[in-house]
């Protein structure tokens, strides 16, 4: 597991540190909202609605890294405090002393992070905490938000116990901190078909995984493997995109987690580069990032974040060797909208 290591704050730094998405790639403001004041509880002493003041929304959030950066912010999750209605996620409210987080609109990601486990790093020490909640970074004050305005693009709002766990003075209210969602899974071992030369699971052995994938660019490195989307192969069951199988003839690749990204590049015609060469494949799967070592996955491990998992048709393609199994490649094309780029979400 990576080492989180918290930004160290000092008065000339703090104004930059915590401006949203300071130093943490580009993600603007979408609009503003006109403030409106009300009934605002004030028991972790939070930023009030002014009549009239304009408020900066986000729609995104900085990329997500293995060591994302963020700022954490102090909410109670229980009713009739600070944070509002209940949780999104289960439609509960939660104690002060249960970990849990909730997190800034592009990292929410519509519910994509409900109940996952982040760890977040902060004062030396570091806490798991779920994730409850959307700190809305588009809506605010009103009842549901507390009248509190919008949240910035680059929020963990964490409770109590958060706070408590990392050693933190609940007074100070907002810090810098890094968090990851990453952990790593346990390898079984299983009826492994190896007609491309998988790398199969071991039992015990500690596989990682990953919820995002490198920022896309004009030329996304990558790295090239090889798979047999085939009934019976080591593809294992059919493609995500259209439940099917594919012939070992056809230019078909499965991408990994997060530049998959919840099947929104299903179908999509991505081109590939390597040895001199370049050629057009469709995206019918994903190269699974988080799970594996079982049935589905052939008892495969998670894919690392950074695979384009190819037909030998797009092997062939290339001009390359299929008993490398494992050649780096840019691809481009990637891009789902203008705005993909610009928010990494996963």
């Amino acid at each position: 597991m990576a080492m989180f290591f918290l930004v160290a704050l000092s008065a000339s730094h703090m104004a930059s540190s915590l401006r949203p998405g300071a130093g943490l790639g580009t993600c603007r403001a979408s609009g503003y909202l006109p403030g409106r004041s009300g009934n605002c509880e004030k028991s972790n002493d939070p930023d009030c609605c002014e009549d009239g003041k304009m408020y900066p929304q986000y729609r995104c959030s900085p990329p997500v890294t293995a060591n994302t950066k963020a700022v954490l912010t102090l909410n109670s999750f229980e009713k009739g405090k600070d944070g509002g209605g209940p949780s999104e996620c289960d439609n509960s409210y939660h104690s002060d002393q249960e970990k849990v987080v909730a997190l800034s609109t592009g990292w929410f990601s519509n519910m994509a992070r409900c109940g996952h486990r982040i760890k977040i790093s902060a004062n030396g020490n570091s806490v798991y905490a779920k994730v409850v909640d959307e700190c809305d970074s588009v809506h605010g004050c009103d009842d549901e938000h507390n009248f509190e305005p919008p949240c910035d693009n680059n929020i963990v709002d964490a409770s109590p116990a958060v706070w408590d766990a990392l050693g933190l003075d609940q007074n100070v209210g907002m810090v810098d901190i890094t968090w990851s969602e990453d952990g790593y899974l346990p390898g079984r071992s299983g009826n492994c078909e190896k007609s491309n030369d998988p790398d199969c699971c071991e039992d015990g052995k500690m596989y990682p995984q990953y919820r995002c994938s490198p920022p896309v660019t004009a030329n996304t490195k990558a790295v090239l493997t090889l798979n047999s989307f085939e009934k019976g192969k080591d593809g294992g069951g059919p493609s995500e995109c259209d439940n099917s199988y594919h012939s070992d003839q056809e230019k078909v690749v499965a991408l990994s987690t997060g530049w998959f990204s919840n099947m929104a590049r299903c179908g999509h015609q991505i081109k590939i580069s390597a040895n001199g060469n370049s050629v057009y494949a469709k995206v019918v799967d994903e190269c699974d990032s988080v799970h594996g070592c079982d049935d589905e996955h052939n008892f495969e491990p998670p894919c690392d974040n950074n695979i384009v998992d190819a037909s030998p048709a797009v092997w062939d393609a290339l001009g390359l060797d299929q008993n490398v199994g494992m050649v780096d490649i840019t691809c481009n094309r990637l891009q789902t909208n203008e705005t993909e780029t610009q928010d990494a979400q996963m």
